[in-house]
């Protein structure tokens, strides 16, 4: 299984849209449980500056 942790920022990308939402789970085939996971992941990274609030450069 995966680990969605908020420093793995090369794991989180794939589920970020170019534009920098958060790709719906019914786009991603995650199940509700991981769809949270990711979703409170990457809001962590955003609010530790490791993946940006909308459109920018990735780290």
């Amino acid at each position: 299984m995966q680990k969605f942790n908020y420093k793995n920022i090369l794991l989180l990308r794939n589920y970020i849209t170019i534009s920098g939402k958060i790709i719906p789970k019914r786009l991603n085939n995650l199940t509700a449980r991981k769809q949270r996971q990711v979703s409170k992941a990457i809001k962590n990274a955003r609010l530790m500056s490791f993946l940006p609030f909308g459109r920018g450069n990735f780290v």
